[in-house]
């Protein structure tokens, strides 16, 4: 018995070091290809009442502005949604992987019917200067059951900023999950869902970030934008949480007037 004890406490140290390592390579600043990544943010926390579950990670990108220029369209939004997925399966090495239908996009783990997440096709929303892709979170294997039906999102968010330097851009992407109801939580308790699933979002989302100037974007499997386009083409940007308290807003005006 002391020995598993001594050897379970030694796994747990290696995983803990190995989570230490892998965000210290990943905090600091960049520059690849012309393009600077600042320290990537992290801002993770759980409703005391519901359980909710909101994390946003987010960091600033600094790159040339005529380079940016040529991605600031839908398809390269598109894209970029894209290489989302495509760096979250290099990070899990295989085994975390994407499917696609016409009404939906699922991550599955080896074997398609191992679903962990599926969510809704998504919503593209880009103006001049800020672009969002939005999957609203159905069902899966990490979803606990009050979280099920679309109120859940994940959300990639990009804003342009003008920069001091006259031919250089400031971009800043965050990813955010939120409204989102972890099983493990439900089921095993929230610190272990902190200390396991959490964690591993939180630097997935970090590496990421870090794939954005490290490599081009992948191109989108389905290429709902491909070709020409613009971003006056696709609709207005607004983040989830604000579409959301409008239409409790609304719908709580409705209930009055009624």
């Amino acid at each position: 018995m002391r020995a598993r004890s001594s050897l379970a406490a030694a796994l747990a140290a290696l995983l803990l070091g190995l989570v230490r390592q892998i965000r210290r390579i990943l905090a600091s600043s960049r520059t690849i290809n012309g393009a600077v990544l600042h320290t990537p943010t992290d801002d993770t926390g759980i409703d005391p009442r519901t359980g909710a579950v909101r994390s946003i990670q987010g960091a600033d990108i600094i790159l040339p502005e005529d380079a940016l220029d040529g991605l600031w369209s839908p398809e390269h939004l598109e894209r970029l949604a894209r290489t989302y997925w495509t760096s979250l399966m290099r990070f899990t090495f295989g085994l975390c992987r994407v499917g696609y239908s016409e009404t939906e996009r699922w991550v599955y783990l080896l074997h398609p019917r191992a679903r962990l997440l599926t969510m809704q096709k998504p919503e593209y929303e880009m103006s001049a200067n800020r672009g969002i892709v939005r999957w609203r979170i159905e069902r899966g294997l990490l979803v606990a059951a009050r979280g099920r039906g679309g109120d859940g999102y994940l959300e990639i968010d990009v804003r342009r900023y003008d920069y001091p330097d006259w031919n250089r851009a400031r971009v800043h992407v965050e990813v955010e999950v939120a409204n989102f109801y972890p099983q493990i939580a439900s089921k095993l308790g929230e610190w272990l869902y902190v200390n396991t699933q959490s964690r591993i979002h939180v630097i997935a989302c970090h590496f990421f970030l870090r794939q954005l100037v490290e490599r081009e974007l992948d191109v989108s499997a389905v290429q709902y934008f491909a070709g020409p386009g613009t971003a006056a083409e696709t609709p207005d940007p607004v983040p989830a949480r604000e579409k959301d308290r409008a239409d409790a807003s609304a719908r709580r005006e409705a209930g009055t007037r009624a």
